[in-house]
């Protein structure tokens, strides 16, 4: 028989500034994209359909950059990414530059059962149209009467099932005034995500191109291997001081110890475990000390 374990959740809603008058939505958002998660996790259910679960009430929340609500690009697009990456078989599914997918990350989580990790465009389309996705107008991912902060960015999240399945996950619309078919680090495994069960999980959001040019999720993980999640975010993150830029990170490792940081001015995010109610951050320093 299995050992049954501690599961474990955290969601971000992006590294940012958020003006004061936009903070109650992001509290309120990060908590409602928890509770599906919480429920599969509670409930016995996996990590991939919990991730899953979260980036879509994401993905449907305006507040967010993801999904509903993108920004748009040079274009006047609203182009996205989507990722998610299951620590078992070290299997990663993602999607980019698509504008016809309402919910970006169910198509990514459709790519984990095929040959390739990553689809862009048409080809995304394509795929989604194969396995059932249904394509919207691209009219419907611009949500006109919305607040939206400066900087709005990635969302994702991390889970972990009580059978060890550790499972990480990402969407966003991008970046606002972007070239047409700009694809940053939320697609792409060791850059704005990664899982492995025998080290744990983590999300990235920020600067894309400069979490690229580091590999910053690879970097974390290698971290993790010998240390536990806040110094292993804080040696991450430390390296963005080389090329500049802001990012912000959620981590579980595999023993379920919640950990997150960030650089930027704010970083909505929301977590709950086994042994943890549910709470929601919009800045580290509000987070109790040490890790969760």
């Amino acid at each position: 028989m299995s050992e049954v374990r501690r599961w474990a959740l955290i969601l971000h809603g992006g590294a940012k500034t958020i003006p004061a008058e936009e903070r109650a939505a992001h509290r309120d958002g990060c908590l409602r994209a928890l509770r599906p998660g919480v429920d599969i996790l509670a409930g016995g259910g996996s990590a991939l359909a919990a991730a899953e679960a979260v980036v879509r009430a994401l993905e449907d929340d305006p507040t967010f950059n993801a999904g509903y609500g993108s920004v748009l690009n040079a274009d006047g697009q609203a182009e996205c990414d989507a990722a998610i990456m299951e620590g078992a078989t070290l299997t990663a599914g993602g999607v980019a530059a698509v504008t016809r997918l309402r919910n970006p990350i169910s198509t990514a989580v459709a790519m984990l059962s095929h040959d390739s990790v990553l689809v862009v465009g048409k080809g995304a389309h394509r795929f989604a149209e194969e396995v059932g996705q249904p394509l919207c107008d691209p009219a419907d991912l611009i949500a006109r009467s919305r607040p939206r902060s400066p900087g709005c960015d990635t969302v994702g999240c991390v889970a972990l099932d009580a059978q060890g399945l550790i499972v990480a996950a990402t969407s966003t619309g991008g970046l606002e005034g972007a070239r047409a078919g700009r694809v940053g680090d939320s697609p792409i495994p060791g850059c704005g995500l990664y899982a492995d069960n025998m080290v744990g999980g983590t999300a990235f959001s920020g600067d894309g191109e400069a979490i690229i040019r580091l590999a910053l999720a690879a970097r974390l993980m290698t971290a993790l291997e010998q240390q536990s999640p806040e110094p292993a975010l804080a040696e991450s993150l430390a390296r963005l001081t080389r090329i500049g830029g802001e990012a912000g990170a959620v981590v579980i490792d595999v023993s379920g110890r919640i950990g997150w940081d960030h650089n930027s001015d704010h970083f909505a995010v929301a977590c709950a475990a086994s042994d943890l109610p549910p709470q929601v951050h919009l800045v580290r320093e509000t987070a109790p000390g040490g890790n969760l």
